[in-house]
């Protein structure tokens, strides 16, 4: 059989890589509930690129993401409530946005965990500088996990299964552990490198919400009566049905769209934005 098939290559996978199949399989038996939306992005996409006409810097559409996501969940923090052992909600006062960022170790560029504390209490203009300075930070070779969590999942099999199924039993029974480790609620930009592809990503959960975000394409679409082009995000929301029922995740959901839509919170950032790039910048 193999001389019916061309050449390959047997490559090592980075040790960073190989700790993720198990992180994965930490999460896995969740029973989620999943929106497939539309987004109308066009006010927020042309605040953005008007600032960089202006001022010459690339705002963060991430961070605008994490910024409408946690003002969303702060006005009803239960859909971000961990679980417990015993049937218990943990409902925690801080929305803590979990994503992913792209950093150097040596010479490759990684997609690195990053949380973003507090986020409910942050400005647009405070989480975006926040990401900035950490897209800019080099790496740990750990990638960010604790080094004892990714020599435990690459243990042999069958340490390996009676290790993950300890490690589930611990999480369930604290949520806060996995709430310091990646966050409350969480955003993975499966559709950041696209350019002018629309698509919903469907990824495994990691906490009762997430978060994941598709392409953005042009559309046409009715505005007050008329059809216009309009840019559109395909984007995923997935909740932990175990945690929320449908009505309050319809109602999240709503309030959510309804604050991406409006570019909440740009335009009051703006003026900041102005001082803090010397004359003619923006804040919010």
């Amino acid at each position: 059989m193999d001389k019916q098939i061309g050449p390959y290559q047997v490559v090592k996978l980075p040790p960073e890589r190989r700790a993720m199949p198990g992180f994965n399989d930490l999460n896995a038996g969740k029973h989620c509930m999943y929106g497939l939306l539309e987004v109308d992005v066009t006010a927020a996409r042309q605040f953005m690129a008007q600032h960089r006409a202006q001022t010459g810097e690339s705002l963060s559409f991430t961070a605008y993401l994490a910024f409408c996501l946690a003002r969303a969940v702060d006005e009803d923090k239960v859909v971000q409530a961990f679980m417990n052992s015993r049937k218990q909600l943990i409902v925690f006062d801080d929305v803590d946005v979990g994503l992913m960022v792209e950093r150097t170790i040596g010479v490759r560029q990684v997609l690195i965990g990053y949380v973003i504390r507090g986020t409910n209490h942050k400005s647009y203009r405070q989480i975006h500088e926040e990401i900035r300075v950490a897209q800019s930070t080099l790496a740990p070779p750990s990638r960010g996990m604790p080094r004892w969590f990714i020599a435990a999942m690459q243990l042999p099999w069958p340490l390996s299964t009676v290790l993950k199924a300890a490690l589930r039993m611990a999480l369930r029974h604290n949520p806060t552990i996995p709430a310091s480790l990646a966050g409350t609620v969480g955003i993975t930009a499966v559709g950041m490198f696209s350019k002018g592809q629309g698509g919903w990503g469907l990824s495994p959960a990691m906490h009762s919400l997430d978060l994941v975000v598709g392409g953005i394409t042009w559309k046409p679409a009715i505005v007050e009566g008329r059809i216009e082009a309009r840019e559109i995000l395909d984007l995923t929301v997935v909740f932990d049905h175990d945690v929320i029922d449908g009505a309050p995740a319809a109602r999240f959901t709503r309030r959510l769209v309804e604050l991406i839509e409006g570019a909440y919170g740009l335009a009051e950032d703006r003026a900041s934005a102005v001082g803090d790039t010397g004359g003619s910048s923006v804040r919010r």
